[in-house]
């Protein structure tokens, strides 16, 4: 319950900003200038990410104190261990990669503003289909930011040491279950409000514009198709890989365990796997940033997303998924998107547990 509420807290400032972002836009579509609205919006936005910023230099300055101070490297590891009490043999590693971490946060941070400055923007409009003049699209673009500090925070922390120490934390079926569907149905309203609900657009306007559709039967048959197609396709790539030496990453299969592992157990587990990640994911990601941002750059956004698989097999797995549904995308709608993708998991949830040696 702790983990969903942290959820939703994090993202009420970006709520926020893209509410703010509509309302600039608005005025400006009504031939209103709303420069006031649009700058009170960049200054929350460098708000936001400058405290970020500012967070990811103070673990920079502390890793930099306990390399040349004992005392300092003391008290942080009492303070880790709960006043002494505590075993933080889990912490050890992450101390040790501490200025990594920071920078991890720190210069995403700094970097996300950058998308705010009109050289940038129009830059960025010659590369994909976005409006240089929308303010919208120059925070969704700096969000951006938001997946390359996530990876990199995983990627410093270490897959290793994460798998180590969510095998440490007990976390039963029902507490992921919840947070599941607490994260998805808040990306899901992140892309509704982001393109204009509560402020430019109605809520039929608004799924219209996302591609949410009511399906057609077609629609279903192509969207279960290319779901089962797609792990047909993901399972010969991993048959492939393992018979040329490139094998799945140990860390990999331990973090996943821990993460969906007591979900696999249960057919409620496998339908929420499928069905809130398909609605959350491709909302957001096929839905709101994929006409604006293109097929390849939103599936590489969507792959690196998938942070808990670092940059390994897995991740290109991810990537050549979200083509897929891209692909789908380009010529149905997310609501298709949401039924293949939504196919795919609950497969590929129901071969792990019905046949758990093939895993």
């Amino acid at each position: 319950m702790f983990e969903s509420i942290l959820t939703v807290l994090l993202f009420v400032p970006l709520f926020l900003i893209v509410l703010l972002a509509n309302l600039a836009d608005k005025q400006r579509l009504n031939e209103r200038s709303g420069k006031t609205i649009a700058g009170l919006t960049y200054a929350f936005h460098t708000f936001i990410f400058g405290t970020m910023a500012a967070a990811g230099g103070v673990l920079n300055a502390v890793a930099i104190g306990i390399r040349t101070n004992e005392e300092l490297r003391q008290s942080v590891l009492d303070i880790a261990a709960g006043g002494g009490s505590g075993d933080v043999a889990d912490f050890l590693p992450v101390l040790e990669r501490l200025d990594a971490l920071g920078m991890g946060i720190w210069l995403p941070a700094v970097a996300a503003p950058l998308f705010l400055l009109p050289p940038v923007r129009r830059l960025l409009a010659d590369l994909t289909p976005i409006d240089a003049m929308s303010s919208v699209h120059a925070v969704a673009a700096s969000f951006v930011m938001l997946v390359v500090m996530n990876l990199a925070v995983t990627l410093a922390v270490g897959l290793d040491t994460l798998a180590d120490m969510s095998e440490a934390s007990e976390t039963d079926g029902r507490s992921l279950l919840v947070s599941l569907w607490v994260q998805q149905i808040t990306f899901a309203l992140w892309a509704v409000v982001g393109v204009g609900w509560l402020t430019r657009r109605r809520w039929m306007q608004a799924l219209e514009r996302l591609g949410l559709l009511t399906p057609r039967p077609v629609e279903v048959a192509v969207g279960i198709g290319t779901g089962l197609l797609s792990v047909a396709i993901i399972l010969a790539l991993e048959i492939v890989a393992e018979a040329a030496g490139w094998g799945l990453d140990e860390d990999v299969q331990r973090l996943t365990e821990v993460l969906i592992g007591p979900l696999l157990g249960s057919i409620p587990g496998i339908l929420t796997l499928g069905l809130a990640a398909g609605i959350g994911e491709e909302t957001l990601f096929r839905g709101a940033l994929q006409p604006r941002f293109g097929l390849l750059i939103t599936s590489i956004l969507f792959a690196l997303l998938h942070s808990q698989y670092g940059i390994t097999l897995s991740t290109l797995a991810v990537f050549i998924v979200g083509m897929i549904l891209g692909l789908v995308r380009n010529r149905y709608n997310t609501s298709t998107c949401v039924i293949a993708h939504a196919s795919y998991n609950i497969t590929l949830g129901m071969i792990a547990y019905l046949f758990p040696q093939m895993f």
